[in-house]
């Protein structure tokens, strides 16, 4: 089957139609890879129940949780404090083993995935282009960029990512699963804007280039490698699956499809410096440049999101909100989260359908500011 085929049926995405019945089986609609369980999954152990906080402040405005929940179509709260599961509930279309479209959220699986090549030898160092690794012509945009540079959105590439706006760049690079040629191909024809490495403007080709990078360095799959060197070590307790173009690349912006449990595994991961189980699976160095702030242009207020100065800074495919000592977290459109709050020792796995996302650029609509006060509360309730 065709993606284009796949999707044909598929909601029209950021027009206010409910998407909770899409999200929960995107991996069954179009041309996808299955990863299979771990051998030996690993369920979370249960720690003592807890209960949400009753409200929260946002902008100077009291707002209850349970309506914040409820208005943003959640689907699935997970919370986790020092690896004990506390806390977890299900609606809509959600569910313990219901694998759910990431959006964004996968970015930062890709950027564990290119810490473990560069420990293991693959890449030589983060300071070499990308262009020593991939058969990029000299006039792509991509050519001569450090992989730190594309890791941190700062690749310098023109490009547009409001979902708004039906003619933005985004919608090109998602139309490639349309059958619209391939997420290769549409890496290597990008323009560039600004010198790499001086400003932060968040694009998921960046994203996507670290795809095709991996390929090339492993020798096998994003999935194949993503399986044998992080979610099977991590006991991945449900299968997961990989949307595709139709020459088999993962669509690794936005395209991962996981439990609410096997999210989590990720955000503990990085809570704990990249050691699971004792065992170092991603160096922890990388997982410090991934969730600290770097060069200037990345700090908060100077990250470009569509045509705002977004408040949070950007590290390594992960956002920094730096209100709270050592705070980061993974967020995808229409309200997908893994966010990590140190200070409590807890992860936090939030995934939703919020219909109103994308109808306007606007936080009242998007609520992705709101959503990260909501967990914020409920870790600091713990703690």
């Amino acid at each position: 089957m065709s993606t284009n085929e796949a999707f044909s049926d598929a909601p029209v995405p950021f027009s206010g139609e409910p998407m909770h019945e899409y999200f929960c089986r995107v991996g069954e609609l179009g041309a996808s890879v299955t990863i299979a369980a771990a051998p030996t999954p690993q369920p979370w152990p249960v720690g003592p129940p807890m209960d949400l906080p009753e409200r929260f402040t946002f902008r100077k405005r009291r707002r209850y949780v349970e309506d914040v929940l409820t208005e943003t179509d959640t689907a699935a709260l997970l919370v986790l404090q020092r690896g004990e599961l506390r806390y977890e509930r299900y609606e809509l279309t959600g569910g313990p083993t219901v694998p759910w479209m990431s959006m964004s959220v996968a970015k930062s699986f890709i950027s564990a995935l290119v810490g473990i090549a560069a420990a293991e030898g693959l890449i030589g160092s983060l300071s070499d282009p990308v262009s020593d690794y991939l058969p990029l012509d000299a006039a792509s945009a991509y050519h001569g960029v450090a992989v730190a540079d594309v890791l941190s959105m700062s690749s310098g590439v023109r490009w547009s990512e409001d979902y708004a706006d039906p003619e933005s760049d985004i919608f090109l690079l998602a139309a490639v699963l349309h059958g619209q040629g391939t997420f290769d191909g549409f890496v290597a024809g990008r323009k560039r804007e600004f010198s790499p490495g001086t400003v932060c403007r968040y694009n998921t080709t960046d994203t996507q280039a670290l795809a095709w990078l991996l390929a090339e360095t492993s020798g096998t799959s994003v999935s194949e490698y993503m399986a044998t060197r992080l979610l099977h070590p991590m006991g991945q307790q449900d299968p997961a699956q990989w949307l595709v173009d139709d020459a088999g690349r993962e669509a690794v912006g936005y395209g991962l499809n996981m439990s609410a449990r096997d999210y989590a595994r990720l955000g503990e991961l990085y809570r704990n410096g990249g050691r699971w189980n004792g065992r170092q699976l991603v160096p922890a160095d990388h997982v410090a440049a991934s969730t600290t702030l770097g060069k200037p242009h990345t700090h908060p207020g100077q990250v470009r999101m569509c045509s705002e100065q977004w408040r949070y800074g950007y590290g390594f495919q992960w956002w920094l909100p730096e209100v709270d000592p050592g705070e980061f977290v993974a967020i995808g459109v229409y309200n997908q989260f893994i966010y990590v709050h140190p200070p409590s020792d807890t992860v936090i796995v939030k995934l939703s359908a919020n219909r109103t996302y994308g109808t306007s650029p606007d936080e009242e609509t998007n609520r992705d500011l709101e959503n990260v006060m909501l967990l914020r509360s409920i870790a600091r309730s713990i703690a």
